[in-house]
């Protein structure tokens, strides 16, 4: 691996490889079988956010250059290719197993039915569905005499119609061509009545399809054909330079022209006719450049995840209910417990509630006097923002910062800033240029006639309905030193052009990337004077090549280093002479591993950190990111023991590596090991070990 470009594995490619690991857990037969099409549901909406957003990125950069740009020596164009190749071939691959999970249904009793299958008494259901659900709410546009085609969403699946009128002339029969913008207010699936064991579901495409006749009346036809088609456009915000604008006013300008964004892949009903397919290439104005896929019957796939459970919780992994924090209590006052010591929460193994009780009580408290907290994405009806409201009625002074530009969930922050506006909270819109990611939070308590602080930091976003999950670590500490850092963030919020200097968090963009250089080095120089050398990092993504490189260097000089890398890993692994002390795996189960936990051996005295940082250059360079040391003993040895079970995965563990094949990791003869259960396993001891104490 001489040539530097070899040395790294191309960021897109990787990024398909660990979605190819989501659709291995949809293809996997002891994965339960409703189970199964949760994840086939997931591979299509990752799918999705990956065109919107890079393969946009990288058609862009083939289009705005004068010379062919390259990326790790491909020219962008190739590199186009080979992705659509890439997704074609896992598209007919997601097909192949949705068609296998539909046959093992069966067995269960189970029928997902099309329009030509169903019964007379079903088509009488169907219909009066049709005619009181979802007629209403069909959008049909007939397209010949359209002077302009209409703009298709790309959140939306549309049936493409076309027509054959009725004529004498067999040879010369008028065409005529309609889309349908299948409902997405209506539930996708529709679960049909039944009077045996037997229970049917029919899709949403199929009951329209089933009433094309009735919605066409109108014309005089001898044949009606509908075949689905979806399209996905370019994401990217693009703003005005209009200086009277505020910026929630031109970040909501920049969404509502989002829909009108390039299209950048377009796929479709391989049993589509020729014509109807050209006609609506032809007037969508797509090329054969761009990323054209052949797929099913039914695209939108990410319906999939919300696919109904029927009472069959037989045929879904076991839920465990997320278990208590040990010492910490919903019912007493938690900042009395967090006065005492720090406390770490790894949801969702244990209970997000404890976030939600700590805004709640400080809402309440009469001696919290201000509230800080960074809010990146935020759940539908959010307990958080009701908590902040609840504290601003209540008389503290609540600062929040939202971030405005938090992809795809734009929208919804601004309509919670302008719901936090209304009540009187303080808003920071972040700094110029740089994308807010980290999740703190800073309570000041006024005792004894002094301030107080109490805070949260967290890998995660203060979300309820991702921490379900999501897996993260969540800080409560009363740590005077770690807090005054905390509020120098936004103290940064506020008065961009000052820098700060922190003695303990590690901020992005300004110290990041320098300080784990640091800790680096001081591995290698353990490592060359013959002491104990090691570097575990568990993270979603590594893609910058400067810390890649510095890695590489960690390993030539002997150190250790263990990856647990959920998403893109542009590191090779186990390469002699560059990378051979290095080992990297992927772990995708039944949780979406986000937690960003970082240890360093520092010659027998470990240092641990937990961050909203990942090693991508995004999160080094051009985002306000925040890495904190953990210093209480027992939550640092408890993070290295969480680091260990992730380590010992070899069930749900795949091995990052140059050929990206996501071979599965095998341990000899070794038991299973399925780490996910294993930490619900862990902190479920930790609970019966205090138990016993207590007896």
């Amino acid at each position: 691996m001489n040539n530097p470009t070899n040395n790294y594995t191309d960021r897109e490619k990787s990024w398909l490889t660990f979605n190819a690991r989501v659709l291995q857990e949809a293809n996997d037969e002891n994965v339960p079988l409703l189970d199964r099409f949760r994840f086939l549901g997931i591979f299509s909406n990752n799918l999705d956010e990956f065109f919107r957003v890079r393969y946009a990125a990288i058609r862009r950069m083939s289009l705005e250059t004068n010379e062919t740009e390259k990326i790790l020596g491909v020219p962008a164009e190739q590199l186009l290719k080979e992705i659509t190749d890439i997704v074609i071939e896992q598209q007919s691959e997601s097909l192949r197993i949705l068609s296998e999970i539909e046959k093992k249904l069966e067995n269960e009793n189970i029928y997902i039915i099309n329009e030509k299958q169903v019964t007379k008494e079903q088509e009488t259901f169907i219909h009066d569905y049709f005619i009181q659900k979802v007629s209403p709410a069909v959008v049909t546009i007939m397209l010949n005499d359209l002077e302009e085609f209409p703009l298709l969403k790309d959140t939306s699946g549309y049936l493409a119609i076309k027509l054959t009128m009725r004529s004498a002339d067999a040879s010369n029969k008028e065409i005529r061509y309609a889309v349908i913008e299948i409902p997405h207010t209506i539930n996708r699936f529709v679960v049909l009545p039944t009077n045996t064991e037997k229970q049917y579901i029919i899709l949403l495409d199929d009951v329209i399809r089933l009433n094309l006749e009735s919605i066409f009346n109108i014309f005089d036809c001898d044949d009606i054909s509908a075949h689905m088609i979806k399209i996905t456009r370019d994401a990217q915000l693009e703003f005005d330079s209009d200086l009277s604008k505020s910026l929630m006013e031109k970040i909501s300008n920049s969404v509502k022209e989002r829909r009108v964004g390039e299209p950048v892949r377009f796929v479709y009903d391989q049993a589509i006719g020729k014509d109807t397919l050209e006609f609506f290439l032809k007037g969508m104005n797509i090329l054969s450049s761009d990323s054209i896929i052949p797929g099913g019957r039914y695209h939108n796939r990410r319906d999939y995840m919300n696919f109904p459970n029927l009472g069959r919780y037989d045929l879904l992994y076991r839920e465990n209910l997320p278990l208590p924090v040990p010492g910490l209590s919903l019912e007493g006052s938690i900042l009395e417990r967090i006065k005492k010591k720090d406390y770490l929460l790894y949801a969702p193994y244990q209970s997000f509630s404890y976030i939600i009780k700590f805004l709640r009580e400080a809402a309440l408290d009469p001696k919290v006097a201000s509230i800080k907290i960074t809010l990146y994405r935020l759940a539908k009806n959010s307990q958080i923002v009701s908590s902040l409201i609840n504290a601003a009625k209540n008389g503290k002074k609540v600062t929040v910062q939202i971030e405005l530009q938090a992809r795809f969930d734009e929208e919804s922050n601004i309509s919670y800033s302008e719901q936090m506006q209304t009540e009187g909270i303080e808003l920071i819109f972040g700094v110029k240029g740089l994308k807010v990611h980290s999740k703190i939070c800073v309570i000041e308590r006024i005792e004894d006639g002094r301030v107080k602080r109490y805070g949260l930091v967290s890998t995660g976003n203060f979300n309820e309905n991702s921490a379900k999950v999501y897996t993260d670590v969540t800080l409560f500490t009363s740590n005077v030193e770690i807090l005054k850092d905390a509020a120098k963030i936004f103290d940064f919020f506020d008065v961009n052009y000052r820098v700060h200097r922190y003695k303990h968090f590690i901020v992005s963009p300004h110290y990041t990337r320098t300080r784990f250089n640091k800790l680096i080095d001081r591995e290698i120089i353990n490592s060359l004077s013959g002491k104990e050398a090691y570097i575990k990092l568990k993270m979603n993504s590594i893609s910058d090549f400067k810390m890649t490189d510095k890695l590489y260097e960690a390993s030539k000089a002997g150190v250790k280093v263990q990856l647990i890398i959920r998403g893109i890993c542009c590191l090779i692994p186990c390469v002699k002479g560059l990378s051979e002390n290095i080992e990297a795996i992927s772990i995708v189960d039944n949780y979406l591993e986000h937690s960003r936990i970082y240890i360093f051996g520092n010659s027998g005295d470990p240092e641990v950190f937990i961050s909203s940082a990942d090693f991508m250059t995004r999160n080094l360079d051009a985002r306000v990111e925040v890495t904190c040391p953990i210093y209480d003993l027992e939550i640092k040895k408890e993070l290295i023991e969480t680091f260990e079970i992730g380590w010992k995965a070899n069930v749900k563990a795949r091995i990052h590596s140059a050929d990206l094949l996501n071979q599965y990791r095998k341990r000899g003869d070794e038991k299973p090991f399925r780490a996910q259960q294993e930490m619900y396993n862990y902190y479920q001891n930790k609970l019966d070990v205090i138990a016993e104490e207590l007896q």
